[in-house]
Order: C-alpha cells, then sequence, then structure tokens
C-alpha cells in the first residue's frame, strides 16, 4: 500500500494495519477476510485525520491551545469541559480539504453504485488504534454527501470529549495524542441486534456461548440501558442450553435523522426478538470465528429484516474477550444473573 493513499475498502485491510486505520476498521477488514458477513464499507485512515488538521491549519492551533494549560494531570472536571468545548469546536468548524473530500465522496458514490442505492445510510464509527471502549462517538443512519462529511468531522472530534482528554491527562499521555480512523459501513436495517460471547464473561466457562439481543439496532443493547433476552448456547452441540426473556420495553430504531430510543409495542416486549434457527446460526459462526482467532470473542451482530434467513445475519465488530472471573460453573444458571449484570461492564 502507498503511503498517499489514506481511504481502504474492508476488504483491503487486516489486523496487520490496525496502526493505519485503527482498530475497529482492521478488524472489520479482518472479518471480511475471514469470510463474515460484514456491510460493505470503507475506512478513512489516522492519515486522513492528520492530512486534515495540517492544510485546515488545526495541528498548529491545537498544539498552541493545548501548550496554555501546562500540566494537565490532577485538573479537575471544568478544566476538561473547556478544552473539550474548544478544540470540537476548532475541529468540527475545519475545512476538509477538497482533494480529501473528494477522495471520500468518491468512496461513498462507488459504495453506493456497488449497493444500487442512492445515497445509502451509513454508520460513521471511531476507530482508534487503542481500544477504548465508549470513549469515542458513532453516528448512525448517516445519509448524503454533506451529512457523511459532517459525521466525520464529529467523529474526528470526539477524541476530545471531556472523558478522553481526562483519561489522557490523568495516564501522561499526550492531549492530541488519540488520532482516529473511521470506520464508514452500511447501515442495516436491523430487526434485532445483539452481542454473542464465545466465553461466559462472569464465571469463565468456555463450554457455553452466550447472546444478548433486542429489537432494532444494536445500541439497544450494548449501552445496557434496557432489559434483553439472553440466551446460552452449548458450543459443542449447539443446543439451546437456556433463555430468559427481557421486558423489551424500549429499543433502539432509525429516525429521519440518526437513530434514538422508541418504545416496543406491548405484544412484541415479551416475546423472543431472535428465532431459535438465527439463535443457532449465530452461535455457530461465534464458535467458528473463536476457532479461527485462537481465543474467546466478544462480538456484535444484527438481523436484517428485508433479507431471508441465513443471508439476513451481519456481523458488526469482534474483539478478544474480557473474562471477570475463571471459576467453572453452570453458565445455563447464571442467565438471569448475566443479563443483570449487563455483560458489557466486563
Amino acid at each position: 500500500m502507498t503511503a498517499e493513499k489514506l481511504i481502504f475498502w474492508f476488504e483491503e485491510i487486516g489486523k496487520e494495519h490496525n496502526d493505519l486505520v485503527g482498530k475497529k476498521c482492521a478488524n472489520l477488514g479482518e472479518m471480511t477476510r475471514m469470510g463474515l458477513a460484514v456491510p460493505p464499507g470503507f475506512a478513512l485512515s489516522l492519515g486522513a485525520y492528520r492530512l486534515f488538521v495540517k492544510e485546515s491549519g488545526l495541528a498548529s492551533k491545537m498544539e498552541q491551545f493545548v501548550r496554555k494549560f501546562g500540566d494537565l494531570k490532577g485538573q479537575g472536571i471544568a478544566v476538561f469541559d473547556e478544552m473539550s468545548q474548544t478544540m470540537r469546536q476548532m475541529i468540527e468548524a475545519g475545512e476538509i480539504p477538497e482533494s480529501l473530500k473528494t477522495r471520500i465522496l468518491g468512496y461513498y458514490k462507488e459504495l453506493s453504485r456497488r449497493l444500487g442505492i442512492n445515497n445509502p445510510a451509513v454508520s460513521v464509527r471511531s476507530a482508534g488504534t487503542e481500544s477504548r471502549p465508549g470513549m469515542f462517538e458513532t453516528y448512525l443512519n448517516v445519509k448524503g454527501q454533506e451529512d457523511l462529511l459532517e459525521k466525520v468531522k464529529k467523529v474526528w472530534a470526539s477524541a476530545y470529549t471531556p472523558r478522553a482528554i481526562a483519561f489522557r491527562a490523568n495516564k501522561g499521555f499526550p492531549i492530541l495524542g488519540d488520532e482516529l480512523g473511521v470506520a464508514v459501513p452500511k447501515m442495516v436495517n436491523a430487526r434485532a441486534s445483539g452481542i454473542a460471547f464465545t466465553v461466559n464473561p462472569v464465571d469463565g466457562d468456555d463450554s457455553k456461548i452466550i447472546l444478548e439481543a433486542n429489537w432494532g439496532l444494536g445500541e439497544g443493547v450494548v449501552s445496557g440501558a434496557e432489559s434483553v433476552d439472553g440466551f446460552v448456547v452449548d458450543k459443542e452441540t449447539l443446543e439451546i442450553a437456556a433463555r430468559h426473556m427481557g421486558n423489551k420495553s424500549k429499543c433502539v430504531v432509525y429516525m429521519e435523522d440518526g437513530a434514538d430510543w422508541a418504545d416496543v409495542p406491548a405484544d412484541m416486549q415479551g416475546i423472543p426478538c431472535i428465532s431459535d434457527e438465527e439463535i443457532v446460526e449465530i452461535a455457530r459462526v461465534a464458535r467458528a470465528a473463536e476457532k479461527t482467532l485462537n481465543g474467546p470473542q466478544d462480538m456484535e451482530w444484527a438481523v436484517d429484516r428485508d433479507l431471508p434467513f441465513p443471508g439476513s445475519l451481519f456481523w458488526l465488530q469482534t474483539r478478544p474477550a474480557k473474562v471477570a472471573a475463571k471459576k467453572k460453573e453452570s453458565a445455563a444458571s447464571h442467565i438471569a444473573d448475566l443479563i443483570a449484570k449487563k455483560l458489557r461492564g466486563f
């Protein structure tokens, strides 16, 4: 790959390109290489961000601004709020160089052509070189050229939330140290979404696969804000060992602009949001991914309402699973606790 190439299709990248495009983008590329059904899309490299701040004059302005604050370790939240507000405004008001703008829109137009959809809905997701769950921002249901360019800048600017600045300051990292890649995959018109763990993250049982699911988009599961459905699948036989129906009163759905929480109809709240055949297929693919990647995985998936099974299942992310403890107990007996403890916290 040449140094001048700043944007890549997912199929052009893999895990070895983590420092080029960021971890999320590299993972999406690796998943595509593995043959997982990943929504088509492209990745803006960290070099695209560097070109933006250099040619817009922001790089020197931001350095001067940060220098005024001196040593930030131990500072209060008011200082981080002040820094965040100014730095995010700088980036969001910055002008993307014409050459880079042309390249970004060129990939978006080609994605439109490949999909046969004019101005397809995409998500615009942050991709740092280090895993910082929940640290940076994601924008859903982004449609059209201007909206895409605006949300790319917002993702870049999310490296300077008060939380992100405080984290770097208190760790002794450079304040300007988190440069972000950007993943731009097609949105899945999700009937239901969720996560799959190929190890129980609470008790370390690696003989079961744990699923959490809710109606609508995946943010309705990963945010931990709603009660969701839970399933335990035996890893060897792929039999469903246990299930728990959550009170799914709310879910995240498309809005005209972006996505937001909405009420789930009463007759859908107490019924499973995915079928048994979907549960088994999710578990089967997750098991295969664990084998290919040589370790337990924490995976995100979505079921497209517009496509027939099994082509309706898409994979949005995978990462090494974190385990809170290593004592061997029955995963089935702990399904209610898993839901209550919100797996995403581990």
